[in-house]
């Protein structure tokens, strides 16, 4: 089967968390809006309703066969059982996707730094709201969670190398592409925390130097950080 993955062109935003199981997973996929001509316009008849009677709320969501799935953990949820990128138990699929849904919180506490009021506002209408909302997230909200994934790896029993069990899952590609977006964003801010997280780090190195996942960060099809995406680097919020 094919999937077809639908997320606007041009960002990484919530698409990048599926792009990367898709990749680790060697799934056949076609990034929708990126390489067919009206591939936007094809999303959007979708969130309308059009061809179905589920339609999802906001990209992404993965098209296989006749299912279409939104919201990103749900996707990696289903990938994950399918791909070899999440436990065989049911419990500690469970565990898996509570992981990814802690990553949906932070997520958004991350969107929120620079686009504190609203997401229709540009960030210079916002700029001196998103300076106390940077002032917080870093006295208060990046170490309490890099804290909770750093401990996670400490506690694993069965070693410190991935989140869950003894192999990688979607949660560990996941935990990847969050420290390379902070680092993006936040380079003075992660450099103070690199000395609390070196699990994490570690994992981050791991997972950047698998095959399919190294292939896939030097290839077209990964989309550069930008200032349209999740993470943006403004210097003035690196506090």
């Amino acid at each position: 089967m094919r999937y077809e993955l639908y997320y606007w062109p041009g960002v990484q935003g919530r698409g990048e968390f599926v792009r990367l199981a898709l990749e680790e997973g060697r799934a056949d996929y076609v990034d929708v809006a990126r390489v067919e001509k009206d591939g936007v316009g094809a999303m959007t008849r979708i969130l309308n309703g059009e061809g179905t009677t589920q339609p999802p709320f906001a990209p992404p969501f993965l098209k296989a066969g006749k299912l279409i799935i939104g919201q990103t953990a749900n996707i990696l949820l289903y990938l994950g059982r399918r791909h070899g990128l999440a436990p065989a138990s049911e419990a500690g699929q469970l565990w898996t996707h509570q992981i990814q849904l802690t990553f949906t919180d932070m997520l958004v506490q991350i969107h929120d730094v620079h686009h504190p009021i609203a997401s229709s506002l540009y960030y210079e209408e916002q700029k001196a709201e998103a300076k106390r909302r940077a002032e917080d997230f870093h006295k208060n909200r990046l170490q309490k969670y890099l804290g909770y994934f750093e401990s996670l790896l400490q506690q694993n029993p069965k070693g410190d190398k991935w989140l869950v069990g003894g192999r990688l899952t979607y949660a560990d590609l996941s935990l990847f592409q969050v420290v390379e977006g902070l680092y993006y964003a936040f380079p003075r801010a992660m450099a103070r925390q690199a000395s609390r997280i070196p699990r994490t780090l570690a994992l981050r190195d791991r997972v950047k130097e698998r095959p399919r996942i190294a292939a896939y960060l030097a290839s077209e099809r990964r989309i550069p950080f930008n200032q349209q995406g999740i993470f943006r680097h403004y210097d003035e919020l690196d506090i």
